[in-house]
């Protein structure tokens, strides 16, 4: 499983631009101007797509708990995007930032290695060439092999990693999510870097088993299941279980009393 980085270009000119300009004037428009920017980071993994995964009571309550911004702000932010062209709705469960695809940076985990381990070499082989005398090809040769040695370890990790994940492609093949969506099936995986959790591939496969049993075959439906057990800091499937149970409880508790 190749882990990636996302990161946000923003242009010099990104304050400068009219939008935000008139965005800052408002009343309170420092703290929309941060909701838009956060709104971006979140969409980023997606090329700029923002989901509706039906957690929250609606769209704008759902991004407010996302993001970690008061309800009311999220909304105002929202109009004023809305208004200006910068965010649209491609469906009641999907929003898209129209300006995000220029402003996307990514690279995998294997590459960001890579490009970490030649640094260092030719730092060393700088350093060398100053303290040591000796053949610049026998210097190149030594820093060809190294990083030959290095991707050869990389090869390995991945290969490993998506052994790893066999049982969450397998399910996601075989229920009905598309074993096309190449693209999903590796957004999903990136779950299984999440540190957060315990036990990150059962965990996974449960989300994947609670879409089944609801008829929503879409990532974001997933990943906003995983999202809401990470917030509750359910972080293994004794304490999801234990949270389910309680809340089945309860609500059957609630339909005995009612019904007295």
């Amino acid at each position: 499983m190749v882990k990636k980085y996302y990161w946000l270009k923003l242009k010099k000119t990104f304050f400068n631009q009219k939008e935000i300009k008139r965005l800052r004037k408002l009343a309170g428009g420092d703290t929309f101007t941060i909701i838009y920017l956060k709104l971006l980071l979140l969409s980023l993994e997606n090329e700029g797509k923002i989901y509706f995964d039906e957690i929250g009571d609606n769209f704008v309550d759902e991004l407010a708990l996302d993001i970690d911004e008061d309800d009311d702000n999220v909304k105002m932010t929202l109009s004023y995007l809305f208004s200006k062209g910068l965010i649209e709705t491609i469906d009641e469960k999907e929003y898209f930032l129209s300006d995000i695809p220029d402003m996307i940076g990514s690279e995998s985990e294997s590459a960001k290695r890579v490009r970490r381990h030649r640094q260092r070499q030719n730092q060393r082989a700088l350093h060398c060439n100053n303290e040591v005398t000796g053949s610049n090809e026998q210097v190149i040769k030594s820093n060809t092999e190294k990083e030959i040695d290095t991707e050869k370890e990389i090869d390995t990790e991945i290969e490993l990693q998506t052994n790893s994940a066999s049982e969450v492609i397998q399910f996601w093949n075989q229920n009905g999510f598309g074993s096309d969506n190449i693209s999903a099936k590796k957004q999903l995986l990136l779950w299984l870097d999440d540190s957060t959790f315990k036990q990150p591939e059962q965990i996974i496969l449960k989300a994947m088993k609670i879409a089944c049993a609801n008829n929503n075959r879409r990532l974001s439906y997933i990943e906003g299941i995983l999202r809401n057990w990470k917030k509750e800091s359910l972080l293994t499937l004794r304490e999801i279980e234990n949270h389910d149970n309680k809340q089945n409880h309860r609500t059957k508790m609630e339909d005995y009393n009612y019904g007295f």
